[in-house]
């Protein structure tokens, strides 16, 4: 049997990725995987309760034993977000840059050389003060990433490519774009009006958006990303062609692009709800990340087909609201 080890299993993506793996493991697999889900949160009652899963709750850095202790397959999910990291540069170090050492050193005690995927972000690519970023970013550009949390998640970039040079593991970097729409509350990502504005107004629930209407950026939704992840996971070393970090597919889109398509799918009573009142150190942020991105090696040589349109990923968003049972709250906007 593969043993599975997801970090942040207990997140939005991690939870989703758990839940795909054990309903539909990769062919090479042979049979479901036995995951360990580690999060500093309570796994979701599904998961917890489910025989083929088991949790670890508490921080990555005191998980060392655990992740010496054999693994096939490594999903590196577990991060502190944007926000957090502007705000509190110490636990952005802690979380990101020592988690992920502590979980490298582990899988190099084991020695069975596990494949691992870490989830990257768009957000290693910013606008260097000696070479202006692209209107279109993608794997040939400069990595030159303006916020902590970019920082981060490039120098883990870079360990992960050191360990998998010298063979202590099989490294792949996955540079996720933004996921919306992500269900709940928001949390303490930069991006995380990416999903409010969708998200809220379909719950009937007024929503402000915190930069400017002509503010653009790649998006994914949940399902994009989660399959994404797994075939970066199966692909082979030679497909790769030794790249290390790959760039996920995107939909790239302005922010009035994103209300266009809100109206054209749930009517204009529920893009009415968006307001917006900007937020300097929200769009600080922000105007240092990518504007839109492509993914070469990701859809030409991997065949991840990525999302159609923004349109059909807020109806993915409401077509899983529907089927968990959540949408008497999540669609509550909604007239039909």
């Amino acid at each position: 049997m593969t043993r599975v080890l997801i970090t942040g299993g207990g997140g939005f993506i991690g939870a989703r990725l758990a839940r795909h793996l054990l309903a539909h493991p990769p062919a090479a697999w042979g049979t479901a995987p036995s995951l360990t889900l580690t999060d500093q949160f309570p796994l979701p009652a599904d998961l917890a309760s489910d025989p083929r899963v088991t949790a670890v709750i508490g921080p990555l850095g005191d998980q060392s034993a655990l992740f010496s202790s054999g693994f096939d397959k490594v999903f590196h999910l577990a991060s502190a977000v944007s926000g957090e990291c502007e705000l509190d540069f110490e636990l952005g170090l802690r979380s990101n840059l020592d988690g992920t050492r502590t979980l490298l050193e582990g899988l190099r005690q084991a020695g069975n050389q596990p494949c691992l995927v870490f989830s990257s972000s768009i957000a290693v690519y910013g606008p260097d003060p000696g070479l202006a970023m692209p209107a279109v970013v993608d794997e040939n550009t400069l990595a030159a990433p303006q916020t902590s949390y970019g920082a981060q998640k490039l120098m883990c970039e870079y360990l992960i490519a050191d360990y998998t040079r010298k063979g202590y593991v099989d490294g792949r970097s996955a540079r996720l774009m933004t996921v919306s729409v992500r269900p709940g509350q928001p949390n303490g990502a930069a991006s995380s009006f990416f999903s409010g504005i969708i998200r809220e107004p379909l719950a009937g629930v007024q929503s402000v958006c915190p930069v400017d209407p002509d503010v653009a950026h790649p998006l994914a939704s949940p399902q994009s990303t989660v399959l994404s992840l797994v075939g970066l996971m199966t692909a082979s070393r030679d497909t790769l062609k030794r790249r290390l970090a790959i760039a996920l597919p995107a939909v790239n889109v302005t922010v009035a692009q994103m209300l266009d398509a809100l109206e054209r799918v749930a009517g204009p009573e529920v893009r009415a709800r968006v307001t917006f009142k900007r937020d300097e150190r929200i769009a600080a942020i922000v105007a240092n990340w990518p504007r839109a991105a492509k993914s070469d090696t990701a859809t030409a040589l991997l065949g991840f087909p990525g999302d159609a349109s923004f349109d059909a990923i807020i109806q993915q968003y409401i077509d899983d609201m529907r089927a968990t049972g959540q949408a008497d709250t999540a669609l509550k906007g909604l007239s039909s």
